[in-house]
């Protein structure tokens, strides 16, 4: 796998303009690259920075810990991006004990009863109990995780939560997972909308409910509403604070993940170009097989599979296209994938037939679970097309 640091940096600049823009603060969330170089690149930008993240794994907490990101103070809010699990708090606990030594906090995301009860049985042995700052994770419709604020549950937790001695409610978090589908910036802005509206909606219930409760000052004051996936991210701006005019029950965060890499399906929503996608995989024609096709086309068999480039297709159709050539990957086993022409290739001129022993460059469907098969990455700067000089390798941090 090879990143382009100068176009994932720029990237990172966009991404700070964005929520500039917006009004908004800025979660960078470090799941797609893994990394504490990529980690920096996304707080520190030249038109500005931030100090929290969004993990979604304890590896990568331990990593941003490890690497002293919180010791010298680039991270300072590490949330923890899954509703908690029982067989988490303990080690989010130890943790939050290391990020504390450097006046850093831990966050947790939390959508049921039950979670609230195993924080407060974990707090119950401490000599000295605390309060855990938690998300309440808002599910828009996506019915991945969260609980819709027209829910009755949504309200017997917020009850729960407003009693309970072991936490402390920051804010409500949404993510617009089918803003995925999104193919215009109308589109995407009105998943940003909706989005806003449903962390909205369940701030306002919140203080209605409980504005008057004794425990109210246990909470964080205002409330965090944290929207955003990386195409909603993509739509934040001007235009997209004018359609924010509401009078909102908090203050609002953007937080996004895939930006600084991009894919196939980030081109797919027409929001980025090829120009701004910071990956590729790079690949060797292992053998080449003329006329094969159920067409009569070439086919050309490269030594990158499922464990390359993952198994996820998108809109666009197979697994990945080779950059500068009119060849698809369409076709994959574990370790070696087949590349075919595209349906649309004689449009576009048929170009020369592939040679064994030459080296493509693809860009996949799905950066994120991409990079997850690789134990590092090449790291190049420069423009495409031009001639590019690994200056860097960056290890990301595995398992959960």
């Amino acid at each position: 796998m090879v990143i382009n640091r100068d176009i994932f940096a720029r990237n990172c600049v966009s991404m700070h303009h964005k929520a500039q823009s917006l009004g908004a603060g800025f979660r960078a969330h470090v799941k797609t690259h893994k990394t504490a170089e990529g980690t920096r690149l996304q707080l520190v930008t030249s038109v500005g920075q931030t100090d929290s993240v969004v993990v979604s794994t304890l590896a990568e907490a331990w990593g941003i810990i490890n690497s002293g990101l919180t010791r010298e103070g680039t991270v300072k809010d590490i949330l923890y991006g899954l509703p908690v699990g029982s067989n988490k708090i303990a080690d989010l606990s130890a943790l939050w004990d290391e990020a504390a030594k450097d006046g850093g906090v831990v966050r947790l995301l939390v959508d049921h009863p039950k979670q609230i009860q195993f924080l407060e049985e974990f707090e119950k042995i401490r000599s000295e109990p605390r309060r855990w700052s938690v998300f309440v994770k808002v599910d828009r419709g996506e019915k991945r995780a969260g609980i819709p604020t027209t829910s009755q549950q949504f309200k017997d937790l917020l009850t729960v939560l407003f009693q309970s001695s072991a936490v402390s409610v920051h804010g409500f978090y949404a993510h617009g997972g089918k803003a995925y589908g999104s193919t215009s910036l109308a589109d995407a802005t009105s998943f940003l909308s909706s989005e806003a509206e449903s962390v909205n909606t369940a701030a306002r219930m919140a203080l209605e409910m409980f504005s008057d409760s004794p425990q109210r000052n246990k909470h964080t004051n205002p409330f965090v509403l944290s929207i955003g996936s990386t195409p909603t991210a993509h739509a934040a701006g001007e235009n997209a604070k004018i359609a924010l005019q509401e009078i909102l029950n908090g203050k609002l965060e953007l937080h996004a993940g895939n930006y600084p890499l991009l894919d196939l399906q980030q081109i797919h929503t027409n929001l980025v170009e090829r120009s701004d996608i910071a990956q590729r995989v790079r690949a060797t024609v292992i053998s080449y097989y003329p006329h094969r096709g159920s067409d009569g086309e070439d086919e050309a068999l490269i030594d990158a599979g499922a464990l390359a480039f993952s198994k996820d297709t998108g809109p666009s159709g197979g697994y990945g296209d080779v950059t500068g050539l009119p060849w698809q990957l369409s076709r994959m086993s574990q370790e070696h994938g087949i590349l075919t022409r595209p349906p649309n290739y004689r449009d576009v001129g048929a170009g020369v037939p592939l040679e064994v022993g030459q080296q493509v460059e693809i860009i996949g469907q799905h950066a994120c679970l991409i990079a997850a098969g690789y134990p590092w990455y090449y790291i190049v700067e420069g423009k495409d097309g031009e001639e590019q000089v690994v200056v860097d390798v960056w290890v990301p941090w595995k398992g959960w």
